[in-house]
């Protein structure tokens, strides 16, 4: 895996352990009002997977905002005109241009010098993973041709997000240079065993096809092998039609699929009326788009490896 490896003290570097112990606290419990304590940087991440980043890189130095809170899907997110405050008063706005209408909306109007999209250092595709929904009349947003917004779900895209936030922290605030980049050294170095993690661990899967209720899964497939199959577009509350479930049934079917992965934000009906109809089980596969009251204690790193052991059972790897 192709990954910058930060600078670091040698102070920093016996603090380490205590930094990776810190990470493992960092769920999405941070408040969603703004305001900060003196002398920290008061950052706003428009949802939890750059929330996670912030709090991590910037530790004890940073005040971090959320705008999604908990048990809220990222997707459907609306602004509060408190909300839109902090994103005029922040000193940084992190976020990903297109995912969030909304966000776009009030960095454009009120936050233009503070707002950093995270979309470029991500490196975007149009994976062909979503597909045309509510019968087809999809808005224009979704297409074959749309951007996979879904990057942290790949870990070392999310790798090359935390080298960009952590570089643009520091120029926000280079007083605090030298402790962004060794947290953020510690929190790649967690990243990169979850890569090797990952390889490792789907690598000798006896199926390579996996049946979501969401399409998010596309990069992280791609990365490791696999194959994912949708049952809606990105949009995860979306509706298929009735000839997309026809066609998730018959490849559930002809490969011998054994689960109907859902997730934690959105209704599991669906995915539960199609296992149904097929004769297998179903099980959460977290998109990590946002936590919720049951997982509030978890953590991106947590989440993640709870999806390769969900992903390992259901396909067979040994």
């Amino acid at each position: 895996m192709k990954m910058i490896v930060m600078r670091s003290s040698t102070r920093a570097a016996v603090a380490g352990a205590a930094i990776l112990a810190a990470l493992t606290l960092i769920g999405c419990g941070g408040s969603t009002t703004s305001g900060s304590a003196d002398g920290k940087l008061d950052v706003v991440t428009s949802f939890y997977p750059l929330e996670f980043i912030a709090r991590s890189v910037g530790g004890d130095a940073v005040t971090v905002t959320t705008l999604t809170a908990p048990g809220v899907e990222p997707h459907d997110l609306e602004l509060t005109p408190k909300q839109v405050g902090s994103v005029a008063s922040a000193k940084l706005v992190v976020y990903e241009k297109g995912l969030q209408p909304a966000v776009d909306e009030a960095v454009e109007q009120d936050a233009k010098d503070a707002g950093f999209d995270v979309a470029p250092a991500a490196k975007l595709e149009a994976t062909g993973a979503d597909l045309e929904e509510n019968g087809g009349a999809a808005p224009a947003a979704h297409t074959q041709d749309a951007l996979d917004p879904h990057f942290w779900l790949d870990p070392v895209r999310y790798a090359d997000v935390v080298n960009a936030v952590t570089e643009k922290l520091v120029a926000t605030d280079s007083a605090n240079a030298e402790a962004y980049h060794a947290r953020a050294k510690t929190l790649l170095t967690e990243i990169g065993k979850l890569d090797t993690d990952y390889k490792t661990g789907l690598a000798t899967c006896t199926l390579k096809t996996f049946v979501t209720s969401h399409q998010a899964f596309a990069y992280l497939a791609k990365r490791y092998g696999l194959t994912m199959v949708g049952i809606a577009g990105f949009t995860p509350d979306a509706e298929p039609t009735p000839a997309r479930i026809k066609e998730v049934q018959d490849i559930v079917k002809a490969q011998q699929v054994t689960t109907i992965f859902y997730e934690e934000l959105v209704s599991p009906k669906v995915a539960e009326t199609i296992a149904r109809d097929v004769g297998v089980q179903t099980a959460v596969l977290s998109p990590i788009e946002g936590l919720s009251d049951a997982n509030s204690q978890e953590t991106y790193l947590t989440l993640m490896r709870g999806n390769l052991q969900e992903l390992r059972k259901a396909n067979g790897c040994s």
